[in-house]
């Protein structure tokens, strides 16, 4: 009995540790992700419940930081513009990132130059993207006017104008992402055997008959992916309405994350930052549960 009692705790050792690896290995993501993503969700929603008063004292104040946002006027005109801007903006995006994919999927000579060339724009930074788009657009000097001239159509007021303002920056935003979810959709497509493409030519089935019938259907977890990690990056993006407009003319542009940042640094209300972050994040998983609704990523 004595000699088998080490072997019993040997068996057990051996059992509880390979148990154990698995968590091993995972601890340290584990830690990254309460660091960089669990811890400053709370920091923000403790933060909400207080106040910074003179020489930054902070004192609590429980809800009134969102009483006082529920009652703000710029607050619900940066929660629309947020929203419009996610709502038009994603789904062109994920249409032209499908349609370029579909076109550089083509066995053509040369096709991976062009796919480089179209990459171009990821390579930029969207800060250098929306100043070189804002030359551009100068109401009075700017390319874009030049070239409508020669059609007869007059002066636009571009990043100036409050009817065009947003639209300009949701196209320096397409223009900027959607070559990088052309090479999501791209890899999704080019992961469906070339067999049952072969299967369905058997079959008389060609040209967007499979685009629409093999092609998208077998593409579900692709589009999901991208549309969840598009929306989160567009109602996360303020680079360029802090670069070119801070939010004008008019608040046109002012949307909940460069609200969020005036309020810290503009504003010196940290309480009022980090009640929009908060509110912020309940919009995105309210966008992230009405998608996977619609998305369900499977393996």
């Amino acid at each position: 009995m004595a000699s088998a009692s080490p072997e019993k705790r040997s068996v057990l050792r051996g059992r509880l540790s390979r148990k154990l690896t698995p968590y091993a290995f995972v601890l340290p993501a584990m830690i990254v992700l309460l660091a960089f993503k669990v811890g400053p969700v709370l920091v923000s929603m403790y933060g909400s419940l207080f106040k910074t008063g003179a020489k930054n004292t902070t004192f609590f104040v429980g809800l009134k930081n969102y009483i006082d946002l529920f009652s703000d006027e710029i607050f619900y005109i940066s929660l629309k513009n947020t929203v419009v801007f996610n709502l038009i903006t994603t789904p062109v995006e994920v249409v032209f990132a499908f349609i370029l994919a579909v076109v550089f999927n083509q066995k053509l000579k040369g096709i991976r130059i062009f796919r480089t060339i179209f990459y171009l724009p990821v390579c930029i930074s969207m800060v250098m993207a929306t100043t070189v788009w804002a030359l551009m657009m100068n109401p009075y000097q700017g390319l874009l006017n030049t070239f409508l001239g020669y059609f007869g159509i007059g002066l636009q007021g571009f990043l100036t104008d409050p009817g065009q303002a947003l639209a300009c920056i949701m196209l320096i935003a397409a223009w900027k992402t959607i070559p990088y979810w052309m090479m999501f959709m791209l890899a999704g497509m080019q992961s469906i055997p070339d067999n049952i493409y072969e299967a369905a030519v058997i079959d008389g089935s060609t040209g967007l008959h499979q685009i629409f019938h093999i092609t998208i259907p077998l593409m579900k977890n692709t589009f999901g992916f991208v549309i969840v990690s598009n929306s989160i990056t567009n109602l996360l993006l303020f680079a360029p309405m802090y670069v070119q407009t801070n939010g004008g003319p008019s608040n046109a542009t002012n949307v909940l994350m460069l609200e969020a940042y005036k309020s810290a640094y503009s504003y010196n209300n940290m309480g009022r930052s980090y009640a929009i972050v908060v509110i912020l994040i309940f919009v995105s998983i309210l966008f992230l549960w009405v998608q996977n609704k619609f998305f369900r990523i499977t393996d």
